[in-house]
């Protein structure tokens, strides 16, 4: 690409969005399904897989029921194949092919409704996309050797011809042949195995409908663990030697499926359920039909088990999938946040059923902040729209994480009564087809009468959330409570679509607090409408509350800035029978940063009963720059729960005191029962031992503990060795920690070790000398040429951090060539960032200047030629 060309896009992706970044970069389009010239009855594959040179090679034969007369062409979906036939019947047809479709000259017009089949044989050598083939090598020569595929969102077409969109749905069948060592798992029912010489071929039949993004195989020589739910069999495949890590990874997905049947309104629908824990997978899961890819990155031992719920609502996750994705189809990718919404929504509801509603309650918030943070800081955008590059651009945390946030606003809506009724009726409604956001809406009605469009207009169709402000004061000569609530998000005389007012009923609650050792609680509720910028709302009461809850229970998603007083945030933090309520008068104290609020929040450090309320807390009293919060906080060291003392541990890092560095020292040392706690301690020790507290003294002895972690802590996804690699980091001026982190960024690393490595490149960079930075902008160079994903991306975090115009230029040539649309996106998205904090005359100049250095180089190149011409003459 030409610097010309590269300045433009720059420029182009400045695009605002009334202060959000735009969702749509530079050739987004809109995309709709194509035109159908039949309906795919069936499609089956008869593949064999050469694992060491990886080929595969067969045939694709596909069964089409014309929906009228006179089609005298099929175009298919095929990237990058040896088409070497087309025949239908057993005559052969005249095609075209250009490397990314495949055009088919039918010798005979359709007929609407005779079916035919048309058969391709074709072969895939080395293909980078849709099918995988992964081994060990040089630098990993322990690696397994296994196959498998990814088909969402349009990969498919990467692995064999197809209509490649989620509209078509048919029944698919697959053949494998790979060497006898080998197992293959596909879709559907295994029909039979059968001996070929010194290979298998393993036949699996899917008899329900289904796109062709959820056909699958996967290739390898596993452990497997046999596990039923009633008469369906349930099967975890992991890599051999790993099985009592997939017992404790997966084993409670019997149960899952009785818990998702039970709330879905939907027995299990296919006849098998297989988890297939994969090598070097691009996703955390992928939910194929009846056989889910995980990445073998979720498998825990006993130790990782004490604190992570990650993979647990993984499995979950994608075990939602089979009814939201795969028995109710998505009709357009635009429409992703339909399933997507709800497998994130089941991971929330699991939480519920599993460990209860705090827990389900604090999980859901961290959803929300998730999509809250991609709002602010990414771009916003309407959850359903159908202009973007590619369809993956879509799967981002708008989809997953608000997606599950409207899927609980619609619950608090219905009340679980009329909720769950309508689930059912969607799901019966629409079993083995296809859905879009509309038929939901239609299902609510159908189901309980409720017309929700509003707030689907509000958050589904449009971009953002209300951004509240909430202020309370009492009049005691009146007995009355004033709120006022300003949405913040609105402008004076603004009602955009995209900024403008939220029009909802919210719950306002006053608690008032028993006398006595008993202290009842007792929350009177209000319903109000709140659709003004800025609304004044008063409360007749009998007496002052001792506090104020805005959206009692939290159901809205949204963001909220309370202004009480410090009497009723202390009232609230204590008594609020709400979480989350608990949570946001923590955070409204410590803003207040007074003596008076740190010691509230030390006593709720202490007393508070359930552990995310703590943890937040221990976030908060990070904040206030007090030593009575330092000294509050370091009490959190010997809470019970280990995700409390992660929060403690991480919230010290943010505390340059001599105090906070011997606590975390002391952790670093001797280590803590969960992984995670001494990752944080570690990483937290970096932040604090990088501060210069006591001078080179201390940096050399930090440096050198650090440095012995990374020898000799080797374990779980390398979680403890990262924590030390992004300690390092923060000794953003040392050359000695530069040295240490780029070893560890040499193939042959562990992958997890190195994939961190790379990333802290940019964080110790800023402090780097010139030589330095480019030292570390020539290994990302190298490094982004790479073509595994996770390291691609890796690079990308990586550069987005160092502030040159030769950064810019790495990330957009990334850009240009990745085949991946995740990658080009982010690493696009970098451009912008970086040159955003270089300046856009200065970025320019930078890329001026390279081509300048170009050009002087080529020049030199072109006289040296000229003058080795002239002397052979």
């Amino acid at each position: 690409m030409s610097t010309a060309r590269r300045t433009f896009q720059i420029e182009s992706l400045q695009t605002d969005n009334n202060g959000h970044k735009s969702f749509e970069m530079p050739g987004a389009k809109p995309h709709y399904n194509p035109d159908r010239p039949g309906q795919v009855e069936h499609i089956a594959l008869d593949l064999s897989l050469d694992l060491e040179r990886k080929i595969c090679e067969g045939i694709c034969k596909i069964r089409i029921n014309p929906v009228r007369d006179g089609v005298e062409s099929l175009t298919l979906d095929a990237v990058n194949q040896q088409i070497e036939s087309v025949k239908v019947g057993t005559a052969k047809q005249d095609f075209d092919y250009d490397g990314e479709q495949l055009v088919v000259r039918l010798k005979k017009p359709t007929i609407a409704g005779q079916s035919f089949t048309v058969a391709i044989a074709y072969r895939l050598v080395q293909p980078e996309r849709g099918i995988y083939f992964i081994g060990p090598d040089k630098h990993y020569p322990d690696k397994p050797v296994q196959v498998w595929t990814q088909g969402e969102d349009e990969d498919s077409r990467f692995w064999f011809p197809c209509f490649d969109y989620p509209g078509m749905l048919s029944t698919s069948e697959i053949k494998v042949r790979v060497p006898a060592a080998y197992q293959v798992v596909s879709n559907g029912e295994l029909v039979n195995t059968t001996e070929d010489d010194d290979h298998k071929i393993y036949h699996w039949h899917q008899q329900q409908v289904h796109p062709t993004y959820l056909m699958a195989l996967a290739v390898g020589e596993f452990d497997v663990i046999q596990d039923q739910w009633q008469d369906i069999p349930v099967t975890y495949y992991v890599e051999k030697g790993r099985k009592d890590q997939g017992q404790l990874t997966m084993g409670k997905t019997p149960r899952m499926v009785e818990f998702l049947s039970e709330k879905y309104g939907y027995r299990y629908a296919f006849p098998k359920y297989a988890q297939v824990c994969a090598a070097d997978f691009i996703f955390g899961g992928m939910e194929n039909t009846s056989v889910t890819i995980l990445t073998d990155r979720c498998l825990l031992d006993e130790r990782a088990a004490i604190d992570n719920r990650g993979s647990e609502s993984l499995v979950v996750h994608e075990l939602a999938h089979q009814w939201f994705g795969d028995l109710l189809v998505i009709n357009h990718w635009s429409h992703a946040w339909v399933k997507e919404g709800m497998a994130t929504y089941s991971e929330v509801m699991w939480t519920e059923q599993e460990y209860g509603a705090d827990e389900a309650a604090y999980y859901r918030l961290g959803e929300a902040r998730s999509y809250l943070n991609e709002d602010k800081s990414r771009y916003r955008r309407p959850m359903v729209t159908h202009v973007y590059r590619e369809a993956i651009e879509l799967y981002d945390r708008h989809i997953y994480e608000k997606g599950a946030c409207v899927y609980h606003m619609i619950r608090a809506e219905l009340g679980d009564t009329l909720f769950w009724k309508a689930i059912h009726t969607f799901v019966q409604d629409n079993a083995h087809s296809t859905v879009e956001t509309i038929d939901l809406l239609r299902a609510i009605d159908k189901a309980t009468g409720r017309n929700l469009r509003p707030l689907f207009d509000q958050y589904v169709l449009r971009g953002g959330h209300p951004d509240y402000k909430v202020a309370y004061s009492w009049d005691g000569d009146s007995n009355l409570a004033k709120v006022t609530v300003t949405q913040t998000q609105a402008k004076d005389g603004d009602t955009s679509s995209t900024s403008g007012l939220f029009d909802l009923k919210i719950p306002i609650g006053f608690g008032f607090v028993g006398k006595g050792k008993s202290g009842k609680v007792e929350v009177k509720p209000f319903t109000v409408r709140i659709h003004e910028r800025e609304q004044a709302l008063f409360f007749p009461l009998d007496k002052k509350p001792d506090f104020i809850s805005f959206d009692i229970d939290n159901h809205y998603l949204k963001t909220v800035e309370l202004e009480y007083p410090v009497a009723e945030l202390k009232a609230q933090l204590k008594h609020d029978p709400d979480s989350l309520s608990r949570i946001e008068a923590a955070i409204a104290l410590a803003k207040k940063g007074s003596l008076e609020a740190v010691t509230a929040l030390t006593e709720a450090l202490t007393d508070e009963p359930f552990w995310g309320v703590r943890a937040e807390v221990a976030e908060q009293l990070a904040s206030v720059k007090l030593d009575q919060a330092v000294e509050g906080l370091l009490k959190g060291l010997d809470d019970p729960e280990a995700r409390v003392r992660r929060a403690v541990v991480e919230a010290l890092g943010d505390i340059k005191t001599a105090e906070s560095y011997k606590a975390l020292k002391a952790i670093a040392e001797k280590g803590d029962p969960s992984y995670y706690v001494e990752a944080a301690a570690i990483r937290s020790l970096g932040k604090v031992g990088a501060a210069d507290l006591e001078g080179k003294a201390k940096d050399k002895k930090t440096l050198k503990l650090l440095e012995s972690i990374l020898k000799e802590r080797q374990g779980w996804n390398e979680t403890v060795r990262s924590g030390a690699i992004a300690a390092l980091s923060q000794f953003k001026s040392s050359e000695e920690a530069l040295d240490l982190l780029l070893k560890y960024t040499e193939p042959g690393t562990p992958q997890a070790l190195r994939l961190a490595a790379i990333r802290s490149l940019g964080v110790i960079s800023k402090g780097q000398s010139k030589s330095n930075v480019e030292r570390i902008l020539d290994r990302l160079e190298t490094i982004a040429s790479e073509p595994f994903f996770l390291t691609q991306v890796s690079a990308v975090s990586g550069l987005s951090g160092i502030e040159t115009g030769r950064a810019m230029g790495i990330l957009q040539s990334l850009a240009d060539h990745t085949p991946d649309g995740r990658v080009r996106r982010r690493a696009q998205e970098a451009v912008q960032d970086v040159q955003k904090a270089i300046g856009k005359d200065k970025a320019v100049e930078k890329l001026r200047q390279e081509l300048d250095d170009l050009k002087k180089s080529n020049q030199d190149l072109k006289s040296r030629l000229e003058t080795l011409e002239a002397k052979a003459k």
